[in-house]
């Protein structure tokens, strides 16, 4: 059905060709989601982006962009154009919020469903180029990848270049170089603010880069800066390993070095300890066998004198004082 163009008698004809405009897929259904993100109050730069890639790529752009005229009623592109038509304005109409898509769903073509949205959404922004700009401005790296860093700037630099497009001169056989200036500008300006909102990290390498002349392009500095950041990172990885040997072989020394010196401690108070019952030292007096009672392991042991209760607190102690 979607392949072929009938007359207006319906009778088929030959195949509708895969190149046409005209033609649809057998998949083609009005109610298909073909963007990230539906619609709102504040997304229509990348919305309209997306919507116009699928499009081309659908080969109907020209169902949007008004290039492709309204056949005759009764010719025989009018129907297929009919139909592609309304295809479209349900792939419009799927990408977007209901309360928007309540406001455009009785415009009679895609074409004047995709102007009233740019009407609406598409203007010039001043509060919204000025919040782009304070974003831009404050954007920083913030111990984050460079990587995602710069992938957060280009999303902001491409927002505002919807909003606020580079003028264009359109001039033929134009010989003037204001075109070519712009853009040069854009691109330094991008690249200052790339530089700016890295961390103090990349110090070297962003003196570096301002020290050449002429100064590389965007994508020449962001190239330079990720290798800087993936060569500090192995280094890094490089240094970690030994260190921490050398700091478990410390911890190790460290962990024997107490052992002794603890058993040298001990050591020392019990040969300070003196008795002032028997007269020795080695241990006090309220540890002395002769008053507290000998443990029965004590050879030649003497059990008139002491506490019997007392001979196991006794042998515990004595194990720990030889």
């Amino acid at each position: 059905m979607s392949g072929e163009k009938k007359t207006e008698g319906g009778s088929s004809s030959n195949p509708i060709d895969h190149n046409s405009p005209y033609y649809l897929h057998p998949s083609d259904v009005p109610k298909q989601l073909h963007v990230n993100d539906i619609l709102t109050d504040s997304n229509y730069a990348d919305w309209a982006q997306e919507m116009q890639n699928f499009l081309f790529a659908k080969n109907k752009i020209e169902f949007v962009d008004g290039t492709l005229a309204k056949p005759e009623k009764g010719t025989p592109e009018y129907m297929p154009r009919m139909r592609c038509d309304a295809m479209v304005k349900g792939w419009l109409a799927t990408a977007m919020e209901k309360t928007i898509r309540d406001s455009v769903k009785y415009s009679t073509t895609a074409s004047q469903m995709w102007k009233d949205l740019h009407e609406r959404f598409g203007k010039e922004s001043s509060p919204r180029a000025y919040e782009l700009r304070q974003k831009i401005s404050a954007t920083r790296q913030n111990g984050t990848t460079v990587s995602t860093y710069y992938t957060n700037l280009r999303s902001l630099w491409d927002e505002a270049s919807s909003i606020l497009p580079l003028p264009v001169c359109t001039c033929k056989n134009c010989t003037c170089e204001n075109g070519k200036r712009m853009l040069e500008y854009q691109e330094k300006e991008r690249l200052y603010q790339f530089l700016m909102g890295l961390d103090s990290d990349f110090n070297v390498i962003r003196t570096q880069i301002l020290a050449t002349k002429p100064i590389p392009s965007l994508g020449a500095v962001y190239h330079l800066v990720a290798e800087d950041e993936r060569q500090r990172s192995i280094s890094g990885e490089s240094r970690s390993a030994p260190e921490a040997a050398a700091f478990k072989t410390s911890q190790g020394k460290n962990s024997t070095f107490n052992q002794k010196n603890n058993w040298k401690i001990q050591k020392e108070k019990k040969e300070n300890d003196y008795c002032t019952h028997c007269n020795r030292s080695g241990h006090k007096r309220d540890g002395c066998f002769k008053l507290v009672g000998y443990p029965d392991w004590w050879p030649n042991k003497k059990t008139e004198k002491g506490s019997p209760r007392l001979h196991l607190q006794i042998q515990t102690l004595a194990q720990s004082q030889i």
